[in-house]
């Protein structure tokens, strides 16, 4: 069976969970309406289902290989690629001044969530395509906006990042790829990049890489990086195509998962180049790359959960075996049988909790443009920063579960690689380690994020409390409104403990970041399913003809409070131990 778009829940979580009627025809966004959102849903949800999906499978077989130092791609491709940038997709959320929509951040990553799920191994060249643009929109001259975006945007040219060296990876203070100066104005790269993803492919007229890389005089450390633009063919002043660069694919990487995803090692001698930026400014610009990257792969753990969902929940119906303890039925679907029906029930929750959380983290991004008041603005950049770590990482540590569950729920027939269940679990397993690892994201969290004065938490904490303050909230979902306090006490409570200790025990802090973190997702996923459990119980009160769907809203955010909120206490408890430990624990190989 092949994945089906989720619309239904999708629409569910933007218009009752987040909420969009703030960006209808708002300054920032003044010919968006709800009538064009439900239309590119519609179309995204199109090509989802009948362009991507049909070749996820094809992709994972045939893969990616290297000729000399081509890169010939899974069949199909090719033709999704064409069809991609022919249906506007690139330019959704771009700038209009040089040829995007304009659309809000949060309906972009609405339809990359559809073509995550669909085929995540096609879904990564736009998505590091887009990074490109967000790069270039903030950090680029108006001469390189000129030039480079309306063909990134377009899906004529396409982008990559190339950041990662074999002896530097999350350490971007080891980087050696080395960049001169050209009496031009211009530079040149020397150097190797390892792991990066679509590199090289005949899927574009030209492929511009923005590089990391470190000038003769830079100072040494993060501080002495600068980013550069080096395309696959020189680029004339008129946008002409030139000669072949000196950058070429060297190598493809055998990798666990996501097959049709050309995973390149390029190599760069002399390549002709153009900074981005200041010299020694890269990492301003790599990080506006990196948030941007680390929100989409956030997203990619809601479509990698909501596929693997979809297709457990397939399996379960179709299968019989035995007789249900709950419906009294012999050779019954498996479904009816009760460690299969929770196993889905969390799979389902675990999956709308990283959908709300993401979108969440999307709307704080939009917030930002559509308020001309400085101090709401910070606001919710404050909130936008916090959220992007727990959004990528909270998200895809969610998607391993889900995948891993939908392999269970399928039984020996799940570790057989032709039911498909596997792939997911496969694809998956890279989102919680690219783009900066888990604990990089948790690091992040209670480092920057967190700050010195824990403003962001608690503001996020004031939000929360505000919601429980409804009336009628405390009248249908007390119990859930008791748990959702413990949980808030606790986060409350390991945010001011973690502030305290980043003076006393250094060591405490960076060791608790991870459960920290895990803490923060559970507590902000059950406060946004409760608000569609309450949006979902009005809902039916009111007679809506979906009452049965509508209920699931409901038992699914009882499912999650039940199951992930209530280990809050455990988590402050873990966090207020200490990890001094640590440093007396051999881990050693015996």
């Amino acid at each position: 069976m092949s994945y089906r778009p989720n619309l239904k829940d999708l629409r569910f979580c933007l218009d009752h969970v987040i909420g969009m009627d703030d960006q209808y025809q708002s300054r920032a966004f003044p010919d968006f309406d709800a009538d064009l959102r439900d239309a590119i849903l519609d179309a995204a949800g199109q090509l989802a289902g009948d362009v991507l999906a049909p070749l996820n499978r094809v992709g994972d077989l045939h893969g990616a290989r290297l000729e000399e130092d081509r890169v010939v791609i899974a069949p199909g491709f090719l033709d999704a690629i064409k069809t991609y940038a022919d249906g506007g997709w690139y330019g959704l959320a771009a700038e209009p001044e040089h040829g995007g929509q304009g659309m809000p951040k949060m309906l972009e990553q609405a339809c990359f969530s559809l073509f995550h799920a669909a085929n995540m191994a096609f879904t990564l060249l736009p998505t590091l395509s887009q990074a490109a643009i967000d790069a270039l929109q903030v950090h680029g001259t108006q001469a390189q906006q000129a030039l480079y975006l309306p063909k990134l945007i377009s899906g004529e040219w396409l982008g990559t990042m190339n950041l990662t060296e074999p002896g530097a990876g999350s350490d971007l203070a080891a980087l050696k790829t080395r960049a001169e100066r050209n009496p031009d104005g211009s530079y040149r790269i020397t150097g190797q990049k390892i792991f990066i993803t679509w590199g090289e492919h005949d899927g574009a007229d030209n492929i511009l890489h923005l590089v990391l890389a470190r000038l003769p005089d830079a100072p040494k450390g993060t501080r002495g990086i600068s980013l550069f633009l080096c395309p696959k063919f020189k680029v004339s002043a008129d946008g002409a195509l030139g000669e072949r660069n000196g950058v070429h694919c060297v190598g493809l990487e055998h990798k666990m998962g996501i097959h049709a995803s050309p995973t390149c090692v390029m190599a760069y001698e002399d390549a002709h180049a153009e900074l981005v930026g200041v010299e020694n400014g890269g990492l301003a610009a790599m990080f506006t790359m990196m948030n941007a990257a680390r929100l989409a792969v956030g997203f990619e753990g809601v479509g990698l959960a909501d596929a693997a969902l979809q297709k457990a929940q397939t399996y379960a119906q179709e299968r019989r075996q035995g007789r249900s303890v709950i419906t009294g039925e012999d050779y019954a679907p498996i479904k009816d049988h009760p460690d299969v029906r929770l196993m889905l029930g969390l799979m389902q929750a675990k999956t709308e909790a990283a959908r709300a959380i993401c979108m969440a983290t999307a709307a704080a991004t939009d917030a930002v443009r559509l308020t001309a008041d400085e101090a709401v603005r910070q606001r919710h950049k404050r909130r936008e920063d916090f959220l992007v770590p727990i959004a990528k990482a909270w998200s895809t540590d969610r998607a391993v579960e889900v995948a891993s569950m939908g392999v269970q729920v399928h039984g020996g027939m799940g570790f057989i690689e032709e039911t498909g269940a596997a792939q997911y679990y496969r694809d998956a397993r890279i989102a919680p380690i690219y783009e900066g690892t888990n604990g990089i994201q948790a690091g992040d969290l209670v480092g920057r994020k967190l700050g010195s004065d824990g403003l962001a938490a608690r503001e996020l904490a004031s939000d929360i409390s505000d919601f429980m303050q409804n009336k009628a909230l405390q009248a249908a979902f007390q119990t859930e409104l008791t748990q959702l306090q413990t949980a808030l006490d606790a986060f409350t409570a390991a945010s001011e403990h973690l502030l305290k200790q980043k003076a006393e025990a250094p060591l405490d802090v960076a060791a608790a970041a991870t459960t920290y973190l895990t803490l923060a997702g559970d507590l902000v996923g059950g406060w946004l399913l409760l608000k569609g459990a309450l949006k979902a119980g009005a809902m039916i009160e009111t007679g809506d003809a979906d009452g049965a769907w509508l209920k699931q809203r409901i038992a699914i955010m009882r499912l999650f409070f039940a199951h992930t909120l209530s280990h809050a206490s455990a988590h402050l408890a873990a966090i207020r131990s200490g990890y001094g430990v640590l440093g007396e624990l051999d881990v050693n190989p015996a």
